[in-house]
């Protein structure tokens, strides 16, 4: 994002907000630290007992260890450090509590203000067969399927012969891929609805499910809303998140390629009047799948900013985060949707510390030496660091990198170079994997759906790469090896040659001169 072009499209007359915890960490306690700072709000971070050292407690204005790494869902115990700190309003960020209804109720209840929907809101839209009467309400097209939880697996069957094959079973309360099961025929059923289930408990503590058509590769397109607690909403146009690993999102875009002007009107069109139908306030996104027919359906809202919500920084020059604060403060949207404007094109790619040559399995450890990328165009959204610990009871993300350019084959090109240049050692990370998705010439066409990974043969392909790097000669390995040792010898040797050593000129000189003082 270009701080010199930065729009702001809110009116905030006073401001309400002085101090806010951040009910976070990492990459987007950092970014919020920095949204405060700028707005001239104090920040108060939380960090676990082995984060003491991170960037985040090292830029915020005031920090309180919360101990074990777990208490970062203590509801209580982060509304009494809020209390205890004198915070007016509770920033979640993305992730754990983010779209906890009984966080933002208890907020609510505290006097704090919570940074985004109501608690109300949240509950309403976190219940996918909820969100998606809410939408079929207020005419947004939606998957064919049960508007109801199941009740059993007798009743799973019944459905998916009703719908047609193939189906997707889905968690209630779920997002971020947990509690999914794609199913094919009737014999599955069974099986997926109890997986389905299981996960959905241990991610959600839910094991509510759903059922609905699935469409086979499609697009995944969302929408970055707006709105004020005057009515108003808009939308600052659509990501493509169409690169997905079981349902996670991997790489993200801005402008969709998939979408004309036309199409863009009309799901954005959609996306604006679903959230003013529904009364919601703050920033959001409303997701949709695109199919082959370029027939569009609502899958889910998001009440939280998004991971990605920098690809639409770096194309509308907006700061979101600012905005939904100024949002919370009862600010007014200052533009029409005919005065927002998309200037160029933007990539992201999510470098994790996982290995993508074994099932992107994650690589917890110490980063020894970090250096990214830079140049024109370039964004790193990151709290890594040299000596930053990767720890394997949080999320494995080392940080957003983001390319910008005037077109999209510019910013393919600029991601590119990035990730050529982009040093990560210590642990493991996606950057090879990115780096062959870029290469592919589908995605230089900007064919993508949500299989692009598996119709491309991406993860074989990284499988036959470490093979190929692994699995040396013994002949060849052993004359790397000689090689080697042979020219570091001869170089010593010839350094010996050319180098004088100091205590044998200085044993010398002293021979020298006993032997003068003799004669």
């Amino acid at each position: 994002m270009n701080k010199g072009k930065e729009r702001t499209y809110t009116i905030l007359k006073k401001r309400g907000i002085k101090r806010v915890l951040i009910a976070n960490r990492g990459e987007i306690a950092l970014r919020i630290i920095r949204a405060c700072r700028e707005l001239g709000i104090e920040s108060v971070v939380i960090y676990s007992e082995d984060e003491k050292d991170s960037l985040t407690v090292k830029f915020g204005d005031k920090s309180y260890n919360l101990g074990k790494s777990k208490n970062y869902l203590d509801i209580k115990k982060i509304i009494k450090i809020a209390k205890k700190s004198g915070c007016d309003a509770i920033h979640p960020g993305y992730g754990f509590l983010s779209q906890n209804p009984k966080f933002a109720r208890l907020c609510e209840k505290r006097k704090i203000k919570f940074i985004g929907p109501s608690s109300r809101m949240i509950e309403k839209l976190g219940d996918k067969i909820e969100a998606k009467r809410a939408m079929h309400k207020a005419n947004v097209p939606i998957l064919e399927g049960v508007k109801e939880d199941l009740r059993s697996e007798k009743q799973a069957a019944s459905a998916a012969k009703k719908i047609g094959f193939p189906v997707i079973i889905k968690a209630s309360a779920g997002g971020g891929g947990k509690g999914m099961r794609i199913v094919t025929k009737q014999e599955d059923i069974s099986n997926a609805y109890q997986s389905a289930s299981k996960e959905a408990i241990n991610a959600f503590s839910d094991g509510s499910l759903y059922i609905e058509k699935y469409v086979e590769e499609p697009r995944h397109i969302e929408f970055q809303i707006l709105a004020d607690k005057h009515g108003s909403v808009i939308h600052l146009g659509e990501r493509d998140c169409s690169i997905q690993r079981r349902h996670q999102k991997l790489i993200e875009e801005a402008p969709s390629p998939a979408l004309d002007g036309e199409l863009r009107e009309t799901m954005g069109e959609a996306a604006v009047n679903a959230v003013k139908a529904i009364g919601y306030e703050g920033a959001g996104t409303v997701e949709f799948l695109l199919d082959k027919s370029r027939n569009f359906y609502f899958i889910e809202m998001n009440t939280r900013i998004q991971v990605e919500h920098g690809v639409t920084e770096m194309v509308t020059n907006v700061d979101l985060v600012k905005e939904q604060i100024k949002l919370a403060e009862g600010a007014k949207l200052a533009y029409k949707q005919e005065d927002i404007k998309v200037e160029g094109h933007a990539i992201e790619c999510r470098i994790n510390a996982e290995d993508p040559s074994n099932n992107f399995a994650p690589s917890p450890g110490t980063v020894v030496n970090y250096l990214p990328p830079g140049g024109p165009g370039i964004r790193i959204s990151s709290s890594c660091h040299t000596g930053c610990e990767i720890t394997p009871q949080f999320d494995s993300l080392i940080a957003l990198l983001i390319c910008h350019g005037k077109t999209r084959q510019e910013a393919l090109a600029r991601m590119i170079r990035s990730l050529d240049e982009y040093i990560v050692e210590g642990v493991k990370t996606t950057i090879p994997f990115h780096k062959l998705v870029m290469s592919k010439r589908q995605f230089s066409r900007g064919n993508i759906t949500t299989s692009f990974i598996e119709n491309n043969k991406i993860m074989e392909e990284l499988k036959e790469i470490k093979q190929k790097k692994e699995t040396l000669p013994k002949d060849k390995r052993v004359l790397i090896v000689t090689t080697a040792v042979t020219q570091y010898l001869a170089k010593k040797q010839q350094n010996n040659k050319n180098k004088s050593n100091p205590w044998l000129m200085a044993a010398r000189q002293d021979a020298m001169n006993q032997s003068s003082f003799e004669e």
